[in-house]
């Protein structure tokens, strides 16, 4: 029934060639030659003598005199003064009405960034098991002063456990 028997059987019969006498002669010579010269793999010695890297100094002075004079521009300008709020309050008429400044809410957000469902859970005071759902967000709160309309923005990450009860009925 197998097609391949007879293939396999020659297959089976069949011995490798023995290597010719030059071969061998030749494999022992590079074996010979191979044992006295050592060669390095690529690995050199390392140079005595210390190199300086010109162009990552000059980089580095570049980089250094730049700085120092962003520096000197920024101490040469003059500081500017502004006259007190007190003083421009006390110098307006007095038939104006002076709006207290009072900050008014002005939004909030909140971004739901990741939500996970740990599992069924067993609390010691229950003896029904919750499936536990913890929610990790970003709230941000804005404020805005009618008067001058500078806001104030406060933002701060909160986190959620979620008990939800599982009935079996």
């Amino acid at each position: 029934m197998n097609d391949f028997s007879e293939l396999e059987a020659e297959l089976k019969a069949m011995r490798p060639a023995a290597p010719s006498a030059t071969l061998l002669a030749r494999v022992e010579r590079e074996l010979a030659e191979r044992a006295t010269a050592t060669q390095t793999a690529g690995v050199l010695p390392r140079r005595r003598e210390s190199r300086v890297n010109w162009f990552g100094l000059g980089l580095g002075l570049a980089a250094a005199a730049a700085f120092l004079l962003l520096a000197r521009m920024k101490v040469d300008q003059p500081v500017q003064t502004h006259p007190p709020v007190i003083a421009a309050a006390s110098a307006a008429p007095q038939s104006m009405d002076v709006v207290p400044r009072t900050l008014v809410p002005d939004g909030v957000t909140r971004v739901v960034y990741n939500t996970s469902d740990e599992g069924l859970v067993y609390p010691e005071s229950s003896a029904e098991p919750v499936r536990r759902v913890r929610s990790r967000s970003r709230e941000t709160l804005q404020w805005k002063d009618p008067g001058t309309g500078a806001s104030l923005r406060v933002s701060y990450p909160t986190e959620e456990v979620e008990f939800i009860p599982i009935s079996g009925q």
